[in-house]
């Protein structure tokens, strides 16, 4: 982080700075956390409301870390009753972005720096993580840690940035119209990726037209300088061509389609034996580069692309895109993440977001990898937040689970019943699908029943926490027991 006065920080956030400390204004920081374990020596401790605890109860713990200044909504009393140093503002999550706003402009001014937003119903953490793979190599580039994408993820990736900072990637997500525009206005882009509009969120945006006004405000915040890379085997988003002034690239797996812009195409894509994204990667200036991807399943080969058009579009060198794209596995946790466990199970943890298109993409990659194993398993959880489609996509779900022919169908959770019912309705008899209460039970199930040459897929929304149970059987730490408890009836016939 590049320092920060605490005067300053309250001059740009109209904040008011307490304290006991006569210097306090002179007080300056070099890094910020909103996690008090995460404060270090000289740092900023943002101690904002969450929906479980509130972060001024950890002032005092972030300040024996060693953090100097909190941004706070309320003073800290000390046990002594003297005030912890702050500066009090109105909304320390708003108070966070106009700070990072301020550190980009900051940077803007110091030397070269390129913004890169990415945003996208499914694929942006893999995006983002594939470019700074790219990009690393090449200068310092700064992205986010994990999933950090929203009002608070974002400033703290800003946040990581120092003067050194030639790229800096950031994720945007969103819950609601208007998100994407104000994390925009924070950093500014000089490039916009829009990945896919599908189903995320669908209860929260009221509609997936909602969804993709709100994606596309990604481009409408570039400037007439900058460069919007659009996925134009998208319905939803290669109309956003029609949102932004400027300059536009694509990246598509149809060798039909033609466009005013670069065009980055995946040219015979397929997967190898082993799951892994493999295609021909054609760039704009006629070169054509053979990649086999670490990663697992055909779906990447869009997230591959998007980081190889965006890398293009900001002066990178074909070859060492693709060479990057031959190397780079997923570097976030949760997502399609392979085990093989020495007994000769294989675990696929991809539990750490789900919504009905991430959910059939990874089925369809189970049901690929299934074709030369014992069983193949898949273990959902249920996806969170599709408002008034939640049973239909359920419902639909597990139908699909069938349709694929995956051998062992574990429905996670009493908000899977209709998932349950969807796979029982198209075929599923006996003990192909079962529900259960909870990750327990469903763990006494797989402690039981899982055999040398199965490959079981763990899959959910992050809030259905089936990734620590993924983990767990990925490191084959349970114990058996009697599978029966909490299980229902296979043969029970479902519920209207």
């Amino acid at each position: 982080m590049i320092e920060f006065s605490a005067a300053e920080i309250a001059a740009l956030t109209g904040g008011i700075l307490v304290g006991d400390d006569p210097a306090r204004s002179t007080i300056t920081v070099t890094s910020a956390a909103t996690d008090s374990r995460e404060s270090e020596p000289g740092g900023l401790f943002v101690a904002k409301p969450g929906e479980e605890s509130d972060g001024h109860l950890f002032v005092p713990a972030a300040f024996a870390r060693g953090a100097v200044l909190a941004l706070a909504e309320r003073e800290v009393p000390r046990e002594d009753g003297t005030l912890f140093p702050a500066v009090v503002v109105p909304d320390a999550v708003l108070a966070m972005g106009e700070l990072a706003a301020e550190t980009v402009r900051r940077l803007r001014d110091h030397g070269e720096l390129t913004v890169i937003g990415i945003t996208g119903s499914a694929g942006k953490t893999t995006t983002k993580d594939l470019l700074a793979g790219i990009l690393a190599p090449l200068a310092p580039t700064v992205a986010p840690r994990g999933s950090y994408n929203g009002e608070v993820g974002v400033p703290l990736t800003v946040f990581d940035a120092d003067w050194d900072t030639r790229y800096l990637v950031i994720e945007m997500g969103a819950t609601k119209p208007g998100n994407i525009a104000y994390l925009a206005s924070l950093v500014r882009p000089d490039v916009g990726v829009v990945l896919g509009v599908g189903t995320a969120h669908v209860g929260e945006f009221g509609g997936v037209e909602n969804i993709a006004r709100t994606k596309g405000e990604l481009l409408e915040a570039l400037a007439a300088s900058g460069t919007a890379v659009i996925n134009a085997d998208d319905e939803r988003v290669l109309p956003m061509r029609e949102r932004t002034v400027a300059r536009q690239a694509f990246f598509t797996s149809s060798a039909d389609f033609n466009a005013d812009g670069d065009v980055v195409l995946a040219r015979n894509g397929t997967t190898t034996s082993e799951g892994n994204p493999s295609f021909t990667l054609v760039f704009p200036d006629g070169s054509e580069h053979d990649v086999v991807s670490p990663l697992l399943g055909l779906h990447h080969i869009t997230n591959l692309l998007a980081a190889a058009a965006a890398a293009y579009g900001i002066g990178c060198a074909p070859d060492h895109i693709a060479a990057s794209l031959r190397t780079l596995a997923a570097a976030s946790r949760w997502r399609m993440e392979r085990t093989d466990r020495a007994d000769g199970v294989t675990v696929i943890n991809d539990a750490y977001n789900a919504n009905p298109e991430s959910m059939r993409a990874a089925l369809r990659t189970l049901a690929e990898l299934g074709r030369s194993r014992n069983r193949s398993w898949a273990v959902l959880g249920e996806m969170l937040e599709l408002g008034e489609r939640s049973i239909e996509e359920h419902d639909l779900l597990g139908r699909v689970v069938v349709r694929l022919n995956i051998s062992k169908l574990i429905c996670v959770g009493p908000n899977t019943r209709a998932l349950f019912n969807g796979a029982v309705l198209e075929g599923s008899w006996g003990s192909e699908a079962v529900h259960v209460d909870d990750a327990d039970a469903a763990e006494r199930i797989l402690a039981a029943e899982l055999e040398p040459g199965d490959i079981v897929l763990f899959k959910s929304s992050n809030g259905a926490g089936l990734r620590f149970l993924g983990d767990r059987i990925a490191q084959d730490t349970s114990t058996p027991e009697d599978a029966a408890g909490g299980v229902d009836s296979p043969g029970k016939a479902p519920q209207p």
